[in-house]
């Protein structure tokens, strides 16, 4: 795979040029970018997938949602419908997409949308639904919408700095870009990052004096969940367990899992993927399977058995007290 990134280098000089050329002509206004009344936080990454954006629109939601009417507008990636869908008592992962639906099922109680059209998705929203604030999910690079305020996310062991456009890399926009944020949000850290670390680091994004660099790692919780029980990690040990993931980067869970002394049997899958009835029938002969919660939603109602590890952001030290002063400050 890696030999044939490098053979694709061509490509990538092109993708290049095309990125670059797309974003010189928004900066010069000969392509628009449109402003709305509500306020918009925009949460997103330069490279393709894998920084963790469910779990901090998760986490914004829950800073958010007790002081104003909170909206949160998606893609919804691989759903099986089409236009601007408002989510409601009827919703399901086919007309959401798994990450959409995982943030409506765990926040009921807020305005959730998917549209491929964002300034639509957004347009809609104000029309119908009059919220206070919208989450825009994964819209870094969708520059037809000018954000008010940007969260910047970029994994601790591929830096955006540290990478090259796709197909060679994987970026997908400039690392000047990182220039539009407030926040800069260097997720899956180690627990233990030291301060010295972190200083080498924020050398490294050379941060503008607008925007602070923060630093978290993917928390996960030993109580295990399943539709209507919950169950320990260490319960398992005693079980033949599969793990199932079908998410960018499943390297942190995996590691996760194995200092907890867990033996398991690890089935891969791509990002977002949609499960064959023949591989459901292979999960179904397992005896126990544990997976994401963004698989989760995908295969309750298919496999018995499963149960998913919750995650979410936890931030080192004071970070999640200043990402509350930037978000007070702009709501204000």
């Amino acid at each position: 795979m890696q030999v044939l990134r490098k053979i694709l280098f061509p490509v990538s000089l092109l993708y290049a040029l095309v990125v670059y050329l797309r974003n010189y002509f928004y900066d010069k206004g000969i392509f628009s970018s449109t402003s709305f009344k509500t306020p918009t936080i925009c949460i997103g990454n330069l490279s393709a997938g894998g920084t963790g954006k469910t779990p901090m629109v998760e986490l914004l939601v829950g800073l958010l949602k007790e002081d104003f009417k909170v909206a949160v507008l998606s893609r919804g990636y691989r759903r099986k419908s089409k236009g601007f869908v408002l989510a409601d008592e009827n919703a399901t992962v086919k007309t959401l997409g798994d990450e959409p639906f995982q943030i409506f099922s765990k926040y009921p109680d807020i305005s959730l949308a998917v549209d491929a059209d964002r300034r639509n998705g957004i347009r809609l929203l104000e029309k119908n639904i009059n919220p206070r604030v919208i989450l825009l999910d994964d819209a870094y690079q969708h520059r037809k919408v000018n954000c008010d305020f940007s969260i910047l996310l970029t994994s601790f062991g591929d830096l955006y700095v540290d990478d090259w456009y796709l197909p060679t890399g994987n970026l997908r926009d400039s690392k000047k870009e990182a220039g539009r944020a407030q926040v800069i949000a260097v997720t899956k850290c180690p627990k233990d990052l030291s301060l010295k670390e972190r200083k080498a680091i924020i050398a490294k994004l050379k941060p503008k004096s607008h925007q602070q660099v923060l630093f978290s790692y993917l928390a996960y919780n030993d109580n295990l969940q399943t539709i209507n029980s919950s169950l320990s990690l260490v319960d398992l040990k005693s079980r033949n367990v599969t793990l199932v993931t079908g998410i960018a980067n499943p390297k942190p869970l995996v590691d996760y899992l194995k200092t907890k002394g867990l033996k398991f049997e690890h089935l891969k899958f791509k990002d977002h993927h949609n499960f064959s009835d023949s591989e459901l029938s292979v999960l179904r002969e397992k005896e126990c399977i544990l997976t994401t919660e963004k698989d989760f939603v995908r295969l309750k109602h298919e496999v018995k058995d499963i149960l998913f590890i919750p995650v979410k952001h936890q931030f080192l030290e004071e970070g999640e007290s200043l990402l509350k002063v930037r978000l007070q400050e702009f709501m204000k």
